[in-house]
């Protein structure tokens, strides 16, 4: 933490600034020169303390040589993480897309896009098993056995599985049958349940709060990181904006935003970033050109008779396409599907 004084500043300011960091338990050092006075600290300090030394007279600016996030930090870490999980890599070469039904409704069913998921191209099945909707009323899924049927349809085609988890005492349960513990974006300030799945140790895949700032989404990165699991892969799924034509507002800006702040892998979510099925193949088209490291997309073989999400879930024939589009451009950037 750094703190400049004004050019004008008085011994006694300058005392009564240097107080206050002792005061939250900081070790400042003066340091005079021609252009002025400023209080070096080592560390940084949360915006609580930076609001009230910036507030005490004499103080020019005050600030943290690092963002406020840490370990997800490119200047941290300069090389691109990449998280191998079996025989799959996600931040590599080749792009990591999850394909599968928003909702697990029956056996049959996801055993039947698993098969039409991995004939298509995909790497892993996505699937919810425990559903956070607005309504209580709402399906809420199939719980444990919703999970035991992604496992043994995941495994019967070669594929990962990345499934959400909405509550602490479910993470341990959980990842015995999931490859990647799935933070939601209704999750992504639940603090307890972002340090539980870091204690985990299964790779984690946060989903950009609907709000949530970058900062405050790569910050909730480090709840999990700090825990010692460094397997974290970004989503961006859209955040809420004013535009009502659209579910959400997929900020494919946030990708290359992302990139340059971090060297965590990042996803796009085109489904629920839109809300619309046809919405689905421009958005993933449009966030592997920005340099996303793969995507999330809901399928169905029935969307209009879905339980939860029809209205965005594509159907299994226009996964094939989606894929073949997508490496085209993939292709061009020099990476593949």
């Amino acid at each position: 933490m750094y703190v400049v004084m004004d050019t004008n500043v008085t011994d006694k300011q300058v005392d009564t600034v240097l107080g206050a960091l002792h005061h939250f338990g900081l070790a400042p050092r003066r340091e005079d020169s021609e252009d002025g006075v400023v209080l070096n600290t080592d560390g940084d300090s949360p915006r609580e303390i930076l609001g009230s030394i910036r507030a005490m007279p004499g103080v020019l600016q005050a600030g943290n040589l690092w963002p406020p996030y840490r370990l997800p930090a490119r200047r941290h870490q300069a090389a691109d993480t990449q998280i191998r999980i079996g025989p799959v890599t996600i931040g590599g070469e080749r792009l990591a897309i999850f394909a599968g039904p928003c909702s697990v409704e029956n056996e049959e069913m996801v055993y039947a896009l698993a098969r039409q998921v991995k004939a298509a191209g995909a790497v892993g099945l996505r699937g919810g098993a425990f559903k956070p909707r607005t309504s209580p009323y709402s399906f809420q899924g199939l719980g444990q056995s919703a999970l035991k049927t992604l496992r043994g349809a995941a495994d019967e085609n070669g594929l990962l599985v990345i499934t959400e988890v909405l509550d602490t005492r479910h993470v341990e349960m959980m990842t015995q049958y999931a490859d990647i513990l799935q933070v939601g974006s209704r999750s992504m300030e639940n603090y307890p349940l972002l340090r539980e799945v870091g204690r985990s140790g299964k790779p984690a895949m946060l989903k950009r709060g609907r709000s949530a700032t970058i900062e405050e989404w790569l910050q909730a990165a480090e709840y999990i990181m700090v825990e010692g699991n460094n397997n974290v892969i970004l989503c961006e799924r859209g955040i809420r904006t004013f535009e009502g034509l659209t579910r959400n507002t997929l900020d494919i800006s946030a990708i290359p935003v992302v990139k340059a702040l971090s060297h965590l892998p990042i996803l796009a979510d085109p489904s629920h970033g839109t809300g619309l099925r046809d919405k689905v193949l421009p958005m993933s088209r449009a966030a592997v050109a920005a340099g996303a490291d793969g995507l999330l997309i809901e399928v169905h073989a029935q969307p209009d008779q879905a339980l939860s999400d029809g209205a965005q879930s594509i159907r299994p024939e226009q996964l094939i396409r989606l894929m073949t589009e997508v490496d085209g451009i993939a292709k061009v950037i020099g990476r593949r599907c």
